[in-house]
Order: structure tokens, then C-alpha cells, then sequence
């Protein structure tokens, strides 16, 4: 199960996506105030650090996330469905840019001249993206070397 790669990708995805839960996505500056962005919400960063606008349901498609492709690891007994798990979470992958997109544009229409500074845990998704298509690609691969094997018999 470890020596293939794609337990290798398919494990670099979630340590990824748990850092995306910690990690601020973004920072929101309206006038003099600061705003952390994260996967559980914004949260000012001036004086005590107190929660403002929840975005659980980002929190939640990142743990979904990262719970399917740990789960997609032990199907390597059957590699169809183990491709079909990856096609899923790669959904989820672009899904999360497009929740995060419209949980932004609702933020910036509630602040007024608000700017956006985005963190570098907002490249982990995109990462994730890659390294599961490689993965997609080397399952595929050892699909096709198992049926080649089967009609040797």
C-alpha cells in the first residue's frame, strides 16, 4: 500500500488540507482594522481574538476533503473506485475555491473599501489539485498493468 506513489500523493493531500484548517487563508484590511481569514471564519486581529463572520461550511468541505483521501488510500484493492473517490475530491478541490470566492465577494460587499491580502495557504487546494490528478494518472496506470497481466493467463 506505501510503496505505491499514489498512497504518497494521495497522503501529502491531507497533510495539506489539516494545514488549511490552522492556516490563514487571507487577511482583510478595512481602514485601520484587520481581519484574519481562515477556514472556520474571519476573525479581527485587533485586541482580542473573537470570531465575526463563521464560514463552518468551509471548515467542513476542508475536513471532507482531507477525510476522503485518506479513505481513498485503503481502497487499493479496487482502483476504479478508488479513481472515481479521487474525481470526487478533486470536485470538493474546486468547489472549496468557489465557496471560498463567494465568502469573500459577501465580506467585501459588507465592508466598505476593504482590500484583500491573501496567505499562502490558499496555493495548498491548488497542490492538492495536482497531486491528485498524478494520482488519478498512476492508479490508472496500475489498472492498466493489472487487466495487461490478466490477459497474459
Amino acid at each position: 500500500m506505501l510503496q505505491r506513489i499514489q498512497t504518497v500523493y494521495l497522503l501529502i493531500i491531507v497533510a495539506l488540507f489539516v494545514a488549511t484548517l490552522f492556516m490563514p487563508l487571507a487577511v482583510l484590511q478595512s481602514g485601520v482594522e484587520l481581519f484574519r481569514f481562515d477556514a472556520t471564519g474571519l476573525t479581527a486581529m485587533t485586541g482580542e481574538m473573537q470570531l465575526i463572520y463563521p464560514t463552518w461550511g468551509l471548515f467542513g468541505l476542508v475536513a471532507i476533503i482531507s477525510l476522503v483521501a485518506f479513505v481513498t488510500i485503503f481502497l487499493f484493492r479496487n482502483r476504479m473506485l478508488q479513481i472515481r473517490f479521487c474525481i470526487f475530491n478533486m470536485l470538493l478541490m474546486i468547489g472549496f475555491y468557489g465557496l471560498f470566492i463567494f465568502f469573500i465577494y459577501n465580506l467585501k460587499g459588507d465592508m466598505e473599501n476593504a482590500s484583500l491580502s491573501v496567505k499562502f495557504a490558499l496555493s495548498f487546494p491548488f497542490v492538492g489539485m495536482i497531486l491528485n490528478y498524478l494520482a488519478i494518472r498512476n492508479i490508472g496506470a496500475d489498472e492498466a498493468l493489472v487487466r495487461s497481466l490478466n490477459r497474459l493467463r
